[in-house]
């Protein structure tokens, strides 16, 4: 047997060709349903809360790629949707500009400056520069499980915390505001609402395919088989540190992805994102839609943004309401919700 076909045997039991058609055709059903409501949406709802839901449905799913498939819970995931707000943010407003480099006492002239990035080489630096954080977090992170893996990523995303309020580049307290949104490839002017909502509905879907794309790859299945059993996938072979790393490093990259449009979209970067209450605001988001779902951090961010949204007039009970919420669906819909639909109509969603 290959090793991709051991490690499914570990973590699940072959099903029937039509049961696997079936399971296909519920899967597109609920893809086409949740492109519908985004298409249709901005009809009856505000476009910005919407694209504020699709940036956060793709930071939902990236963090839970690594908390529902690959088992590891990270307190600190903010840290790469704030660092990428951050250089998109700068990237798009003032561009690059490094005139040397000094190590110690060593001073190197670089001479490079870059006028203002336009939207789409900010979203990918800013992508970029949260998958980087991602490796060098998960280097040192990733050998540790349970509340010390947990404990690791907080402590390290409150070093970054502390390195946005102090680095000049990241405007302190006032972040970065006024960031333009420029023209998509040149072309296209993203300060028109359509324009700006079909560029973030796009990236939302592409990163949406890509993690469900990789969630039933051999990749997938095999992190899968560690969450369920790290000693019998390490037993059949496998690196399990260098796949959660690749997982870690993934997940870092799309909530980067996450971060760098919704700067671009709100033309603000600002220390909220890189708190770590947004790291528990995402785990919210994907136990209360479902974790290990591939639809439930989507219905997850809109639950809780909604709530966010139109319960504002009630000030801090906000928290106190969401924190009312998050038990009942902890005592009563232990799956989260779309993890309850699918059991009740038995398809995975």
């Amino acid at each position: 047997m290959s090793r991709g076909g051991e490690a499914t045997a570990a973590v699940a039991v072959d099903a029937s060709p039509a049961m696997r058609v079936d399971d296909g055709r519920s899967l597109r059903i609920a893809f086409g349903v949740m492109v519908a409501f985004f298409v249709l949406a901005p009809v009856a709802i505000y476009p910005i809360f919407l694209m504020k839901v699709m940036c956060f449905a793709l930071f939902a799913c990236a963090f839970n790629l690594l908390l529902g498939y690959g088992g590891l819970l990270s307190f600190g995931h903010a840290m790469f949707l704030g660092i990428a707000g951050y250089v998109s943010a700068y990237a798009a407003k003032e561009g690059i500009a490094i005139e040397a480099l000094r190590i110690g006492s060593l001073t190197i002239p670089v001479g490079i400056a870059l006028p203002p990035f336009t939207p789409e080489l900010a979203i990918l630096s800013g992508t970029i520069a949260a998958g980087v954080l991602g490796l060098l977090v998960g280097l040192i992170a990733i050998r540790r499980q349970g509340i010390y893996f947990a404990m690791i990523t907080l402590a390290l995303a409150q070093m970054v915390y502390f390195f946005c309020v102090q680095a000049p580049f990241t405007g302190g307290e006032d972040g970065i505001q006024a960031v333009p949104r420029g023209r998509l490839f040149g072309a296209i002017d993203l300060s028109n609402i359509t324009a700006m909502y079909a560029t973030v509905f796009v990236v939302f879907v592409g990163g949406f395919l890509l993690i469900y794309r990789i969630v039933h790859s051999p990749f997938g299945q095999v992190l899968k088989a560690i969450r369920e059993n790290e000693p019998r996938a390490i037993s059949l072979g496998y690196d399990a540190d260098r796949y959660k790393l690749l997982a870690f490093v993934l997940s870092a990259t799309l909530a980067g992805l996450a971060g760098a449009t919704n700067a671009i979209v709100f033309q603000l970067a600002a220390l909220n994102a890189v708190h770590w209450t947004m790291s528990g605001e995402v785990v919210l988001m994907t136990l209360v839609g479902g974790l290990g779902t591939v639809f439930g951090p989507v219905v997850g961010a809109l639950a809780v943004l909604a709530m966010e949204n139109y319960l504002a007039q009630l000030g801090a009970w906000v928290a106190i309401t969401q924190g009312a919420i998050f038990v009942i669906c902890v005592l009563t819909f232990r799956r989260g919700i779309v993890g309850e639909l699918s059991r009740w109509i038995r398809k995975p969603l």
